[in-house]
C-alpha cells in the first residue's frame, strides 16, 4: 500500500474499497511520508510538517472539489498543494508580523497609556492628610478629602480605601460601599470608555502592522503603494480617535458626588477648589525647600 500514487489511492475510492475518510487518511500519510515528491521538497521538515497538519482538515474540500477533466487527481493535488502553501504562508508571516509588531511596541509610542499615578508621598499619608483636611482654625474638614477620593474613584484600590478611611474619620465600610455606589453610577459611561480605547489599542497595532509590511515589500510597487495608502488612512483615524478620548471626562462628576455624599453641587465645589488650592501651595513649598 505504501508504493501506491495519489492516483491509486483515489481510484480505490472511486471503486468503494475505501472510505472517504480512509482516504483523507491515506493522502495525508503519503504526503507526510514523501516530501521530496512534493512541490515543498525545499521547505524544511518541521516547516512542512506544520503546514500538513494545517492542511489536513482541508483535505476534504479538495476532494470533494476534484472533477476528472483532464488533470489526473495526483496532477490535482500537487495544484492544491502548491496554493495552499502560499496562503499558508502569509497566514504564518501575517502572524509574524503581528507578534513582532506586539512585542516591539515601545511604551513611549502608545497613543493610548494610563498607569495609575505614584503616591509619592505614600510613607507621609498621615501628615498630608492632616494638612489638606484642617481649615485655618485647625479643624479637620474631611468632607473635602471624601469628595476627592469619589472624584477619582478609578484609582481607589480596596487596600487604599481600607487604610485612608480612619484618617478622613469615616469607617471603611462605609467608605467601600460610597466608592461602589459612584461606579455603579458611572458603569455604562465607564463601559463606554473602555470600548473605545480597546478599538484605539486595535488601531494602533494595526498601524504597526502596515508599518513592518511595509518595510518587508518593495517600495514604488503596486502592492507597496495600496498598503501604504492604508497605513496613511489607518494612521488618520488613529489620530481622530485619540483627540476624541482626549476629551472625555473619565472622573466622576461633582454632581454625581453631592449626591452619594448627600450635600449640595457647590459644596462639592468648594470643597474640591480649596483642596486643590491646598495641594498646589503644599507643592511650591515642597520645591522651594
Amino acid at each position: 500500500m505504501d508504493q501506491l500514487s495519489l492516483n491509486d489511492f483515489y481510484s480505490e475510492y472511486l471503486s468503494g474499497n475505501i472510505s472517504l475518510t480512509e482516504l483523507e487518511g491515506a493522502i495525508y500519510n503519503y504526503l507526510f511520508n514523501n516530501q521530496e515528491k512534493t512541490c515543498l521538497c525545499h521547505w524544511k521538515r518541521d516547516e512542512f510538517e506544520d503546514y500538513i497538519s494545517w492542511f489536513y482538515p482541508r483535505l476534504h474540500k479538495a476532494i470533494k472539489s476534484y472533477q476528472d477533466i483532464g488533470a489526473s487527481f495526483e496532477a490535482f493535488m500537487a495544484r492544491f498543494l502548491l496554493i495552499s502553501s502560499k496562503e499558508y504562508r502569509v497566514r504564518i508571516t501575517t502572524n509574524a508580523i503581528t507578534e513582532y509588531s506586539a512585542w516591539s511596541a515601545q511604551v513611549p509610542d502608545m497613543y493610548v497609556y494610563e498607569e495609575p499615578p505614584v503616591y509619592k508621598h505614600k510613607n507621609n499619608m498621615e501628615s498630608i492628610v492632616d494638612n489638606l483636611t484642617n481649615d485655618r482654625s485647625g479643624r479637620k474638614n474631611t468632607r473635602r478629602l471624601l469628595a476627592l477620593i469619589l472624584k477619582c474613584y478609578n484609582y481607589v484600590s480596596v487596600d487604599f480605601a481600607e487604610k485612608i478611611a480612619p484618617k478622613i474619620g469615616i469607617k471603611k465600610e462605609e467608605l467601600l460601599e460610597m466608592l461602589s455606589a459612584i461606579r455603579a453610577i458611572r458603569k455604562e459611561r465607564d463601559d463606554k470608555i473602555y470600548f473605545m480605547k480597546e478599538r484605539i489599542y486595535t488601531q494602533f497595532f494595526r498601524c504597526l502592522i502596515y508599518e513592518k509590511k511595509l518595510s518587508l515589500i518593495k517600495e514604488n510597487t503596486a502592492a507597496y503603494n495600496k498598503l501604504k495608502h492604508k497605513h496613511e488612512k489607518a494612521r488618520g483615524r488613529l489620530e481622530k480617535m485619540r483627540k476624541r478620548i482626549a476629551g472625555v471626562r473619565t472622573d466622576a462628576t461633582n454632581k454625581q458626588i453631592s449626591g452619594i455624599i448627600g450635600v449640595s453641587k457647590g459644596a462639592v465645589d468648594s470643597s474640591l477648589h480649596k483642596l486643590k488650592t491646598k495641594w498646589e501651595k503644599m507643592l511650591k513649598n515642597s520645591h522651594l525647600n
